[in-house]
C-alpha cells in the first residue's frame, strides 16, 4: 500500500466494511472499498464474541482489497460506541445555608460523583476491580439544592447541594478482542478511535463542536448515540432497537421471509415501491405510503426508543440530531424523531458521505449514510488517534486511555483519589434559630486541596500530557463563620414562588431578635431570626392583577365552531396539595390553578355524537372478528390527536372525515393468526361459502374462510 493511503475497517454487527483512502494535504479521495457480511452471529452489540470468525471475515475483506491495492499490513479501526457503559451517580455537599461561591468547588463535587460511578461500575466485576474500565467522559444531568433541581449552584443557599452525573466507561476487553482479531488476520492496529467520534470528526467541523448535537448511528441490531457539547463528546448510549426491527415489521405485515423483507424495505425507500410475492404465493405492489401506514407502529417504537435515550443522556433535547447508518433511512423516521424531541423537522437530518467536506467527490463513491462511519474511522483515527499515556499521581504511576484531552481531574478519578476527602475541616460552628428552627452554622469551609502539575499550581481542569507528574495535598482548615443575612438566606432581598410554573418575587422582611435588620447584618451566635412574607394567595393574585378563580365554561372550538363541554371547576394547589385563597405563601411554594375536569377527545366526540371508528364484524373460520379503522382525522395545530388525548379550555381543533377504503379479504390477517403447521396441499379462499380472492371486498356480517384440500 502506498504511503499516502489509509486502510480502515468498520467491524459491525452484520458486516465488515474495508475502506482505502488517499490523502492529499487536508483532503481525501476514496480509492477502494469492500463489504463482507458475517456468515455466523460472531458480533453482538458491537462486542466481538467469536474472534476466529470475525478474523476470517476481516481477512476476506483485506485479501479482496489487496488484489488491486497491494499488500495491507496496518489498519485504522474503531471501538463501537455501543460497547461503552454509562453509569449515573450522585455526590452531595453539606452547605448548611452557606452558598458555594467558586466553580472549582462545583468541579470537585462533579468529580466526586464520577468517583462514585467508578465504584458502582466496579461492582459489575467479580473482583471489584474498576481498572478493567476506562472513564472516557461524563456530563452533568442535574444540579440540586435540597433535592430541588436548579440551573447553577453558584450563590444558591440550602442545607445540601448535590449533582447528578452520567459517566461513560469503555471495557478493556473490547480493545483486547479487537486486537486479537486483527492479529489473526495478519494486521497491525495503526490507530484507534470510537465510532461515534469518527462520524462526528467528519460531519461536524471544529467551529461547530461547541453545539449540543446528537449523532445517531442506526445499524442492524442497535442504534448507537453520541452527544456533543462544549467541544467534546459528552455522553454515549445504545438502544437495542434498529433496522432489523423495521425489517421484521415488513416481514410480518406482508408475509415475507426476513431476507425478502429486507430487500423490499430497501427497494421501497430507494425507488418508491416494490412488487413482492408473499409466502402464500400472492403478488402485490407496495408503495411508500402503504409501507409508512402499515408499519407505523414499529417506526414509532424505534423513534421513541432513540428519543428517550437522547433525553436520558442529554437531560434536555439537543439543538439538532444527525442520523447515519442504513437504518436511518427508515421511512418518516426523521419526522417522528423531531416531533418526539420537540424540534423543528429540519433539525433532524440524515447525513451521507456528501456531507464529509474533506472527501473529494469521485464517481466511485458509494451512496447513502452507511459509509459515513467507515470513512470517518479512516480520517479520525489518523487525525486524532487514541493513545495510552503514563501519569504520576503522588508518586504512583497510572496508565490511561487517551480518548480525549485528559485533565488532572480524570487522573485523580483513575487513581482512586476521592478529592472531597482532601478538603480542610470547617471552622467552629454557631447555633442560630431561623423561623423557630434551630440550625447549626458551620464555620468557613476548609480550603480545597492544593494541586501541582510538574511543580506548578494547577486545577482539576488543567490538561495533562504523557509523563506529567501530579501532586495533590490536603487543604487548610476553615475559620469561624462570618455570615451576612444574605449569605445565610441567599443573596436575594426577596423570597420567590412559582405560579403556574413561572417564577415571581415576594419581598421579605428580616427580623433578628425581634428587630428589623438589613440584609448585610452579620449573623451572631444564638441569634433568633424570622423571615416574614405577609402574603396570601389572594393577595398575590390581586397584586398580579390576575383573575380570582371561579367556575367558567369548558369550551372548545371544532372547525371554528364552539362546542360546550360543561363548567370548568378550578382548583388551587400549593406544592401539589389543595389549598384556599387564604393560604399564606412560603419560600419556593409552587402555586397552580388546575381544572378538576380532564375531558378527552372521546368526551368531545360523544358530546358531538360522532363515531371515531369505522367498524365491521365478520367471521373467519367460524370465529367472530371485529375489524376497524379510524374514520376521523383530528388535529390541534400540527399535533395529530387520538381519542385518549386530554383537551384544554378553548382548544382549537380540526376534525375531518377520512376517505374510508372498503375492507378486503387480505385485511383479516391483521386481526387473526393462521397456523400453517399442518397445512398441506392447496387452499381455496371463501366468502359466504363462495370461492373468492384475497382482494375481494368484504362487508359487515360476511363469513370468511380458508379451506385446505
Amino acid at each position: 500500500m502506498k504511503n499516502d493511503h489509509i486502510f480502515a475497517l468498520d467491524i459491525g454487527t452484520r458486516s465488515v466494511t474495508g475502506i482505502i483512502l488517499e490523502k492529499h494535504e487536508s483532503n481525501y479521495t476514496l480509492v477502494d472499498y469492500c463489504v463482507k457480511e458475517h456468515q455466523v452471529r460472531s458480533m453482538l452489540d458491537g462486542q466481538i464474541h467469536n474472534v476466529v470468525e470475525v478474523a476470517e471475515v476481516i481477512k476476506q475483506v483485506k485479501e479482496t482489497l489487496e488484489i488491486t491495492n497491494g499488500p495491507l499490513h496496518h489498519v485504522c479501526v474503531a471501538a463501537a460506541g455501543r460497547s461503552l457503559k454509562t453509569i449515573t451517580s450522585t455526590a452531595t455537599l453539606e452547605l448548611d445555608h452557606k452558598p458555594i461561591t467558586d466553580l472549582e468547588t462545583i468541579k470537585h463535587l462533579e468529580l466526586s460523583a464520577v468517583h462514585a460511578a467508578q465504584y458502582k461500575i466496579a461492582t459489575i466485576e467479580s473482583d471489584h476491580d474498576y481498572s478493567n474500565y476506562y472513564c472516557v467522559g461524563y456530563s452533568v444531568l442535574h444540579y440540586k439544592i435540597d433535592d430541588a433541581t436548579i440551573g447553577s449552584l453558584i450563590d444558591q443557599s440550602g442545607q445540601t447541594a448535590s449533582v447528578d452525573i452520567i459517566a461513560t466507561f469503555l471495557p478493556k476487553v473490547v480493545v483486547e478482542s479487537l486486537l486479537s482479531a486483527l492479529t489473526r488476520a495478519d494486521l497491525e492496529m495503526e490507530a484507534l478511535t470510537l465510532e461515534p467520534i469518527a462520524a462526528i470528526q467528519v460531519l461536524i467541523p471544529d467551529s461547530m463542536r461547541r453545539l449540543n448535537v446528537a449523532l445517531v448511528d442506526i445499524g442492524a441490531g442497535t442504534s448507537d448515540i453520541a452527544i456533543t457539547s462544549n467541544g467534546t463528546v459528552a455522553a454515549y448510549g445504545m438502544v437495542p432497537v434498529a433496522g432489523d426491527e423495521i425489517t421484521e415489521a415488513v416481514s410480518d405485515t406482508y408475509l415475507l421471509d426476513f431476507p425478502k423483507a429486507e430487500e423490499t424495505k430497501r427497494l421501497i425507500v430507494t425507488e418508491g415501491q416494490a412488487t413482492v410475492t408473499d409466502i402464500l404465493g400472492f403478488e402485490s405492489t407496495i408503495n411508500y405510503e402503504n409501507l409508512v401506514t402499515d408499519i407505523n407502529e414499529s417506526i414509532t417504537k424505534l423513534a421513541k426508543a432513540v428519543a428517550e435515550e437522547i433525553l436520558q443522556l442529554n437531560g434536555t433535547p439537543p439543538k439538532a440530531v444527525m442520523l447515519v447508518g442504513g437504518g436511518s433511512q427508515t421511512p418518516e423516521f426523521t419526522t417522528k424523531l423531531a416531533s418526539l424531541l420537540q424540534l423543528p423537522a429540519n433539525r433532524v437530518a440524515i447525513r451521507d458521505i456528501d456531507a464529509i467536506q474533506s472527501l473529494q467527490k469521485t464517481e466511485n463513491l458509494p451512496i447513502g449514510p452507511d459509509f459515513v462511519t467507515p470513512i470517518g474511522i479512516a480520517i479520525a483515527a489518523k487525525q486524532n488517534p487514541i493513545h495510552y499515556i503514563s501519569i504520576g499521581v503522588n508518586e504512583k504511576v497510572i496508565r490511561m486511555f487517551e480518548m480525549k484531552q485528559l485533565t488532572i481531574g480524570d487522573c485523580l478519578v483513575h487513581a482512586g483519589i476521592e478529592i472531597n476527602k482532601l478538603y480542610g475541616k470547617p471552622g467552629m460552628a454557631s447555633m442560630i434559630t431561623v423561623n423557630g428552627k434551630t440550625i447549626t452554622l458551620p464555620g468557613e469551609f476548609g480550603n480545597p486541596p492544593t494541586i501541582l502539575l510538574n511543580g506548578e499550581q494547577a486545577t482539576v481542569e488543567t490538561a495533562v500530557n504523557n509523563g506529567d507528574s501530579i501532586t495533590i495535598e490536603k487543604g487548610a482548615d476553615g475559620k469561624t463563620p462570618q455570615l451576612k443575612l444574605t449569605e445565610l438566606i441567599g443573596d436575594l432581598p426577596s423570597s420567590r414562588i412559582w405560579y403556574n410554573d413561572k417564577s415571581y418575587e415576594l419581598k421579605t422582611t428580616y427580623y433578628v431578635n425581634n428587630h428589623v435588620q438589613q440584609e448585610n447584618y452579620i449573623v451572631q451566635d444564638r441569634d433568633q431570626i424570622r423571615l416574614v412574607t405577609p402574603r396570601t394567595i389572594k393577595d398575590f393574585l390581586i397584586a398580579q392583577k390576575a383573575t380570582i378563580p371561579s367556575d367558567r365554561p369548558f369550551d372548545v372550538f371544532v372547525n371554528n365552531e364552539k362546542v360546550q363541554l360543561g363548567l370548568e371547576a378550578v382548583q388551587i394547589t400549593v406544592n401539589g396539595k389543595p389549598e384556599s385563597l387564604s393560604y399564606k405563601l412560603k419560600e419556593h411554594d409552587r402555586v397552580n390553578l388546575l381544572s378538576k375536569n380532564k375531558p378527552t377527545v372521546m368526551t368531545l366526540l360523544e358530546q358531538m355524537k360522532k363515531d371515531y371508528y369505522h367498524q365491521i364484524h365478520i367471521t373467519f373460520n367460524n370465529k367472530t372478528v371485529a375489524m376497524k379503522r379510524p374514520k376521523l382525522a383530528i388535529k390541534r395545530g400540527n399535533d395529530v390527536l387520538d381519542v385518549s388525548n386530554e383537551l384544554r379550555v378553548n382548544d382549537r381543533l380540526m376534525i375531518e372525515e377520512k376517505t374510508i377504503e372498503p375492507f378486503i379479504f387480505q385485511d383479516v390477517f391483521r386481526y387473526v393468526d393462521i397456523d400453517l403447521t399442518n397445512a398441506n396441499g392447496k387452499f381455496t379462499i371463501m366468502i359466504n361459502e363462495e370461492p373468492s380472492t384475497f382482494y375481494e371486498t368484504i362487508q359487515n356480517g360476511d363469513r370468511l374462510a380458508i379451506v385446505w384440500h
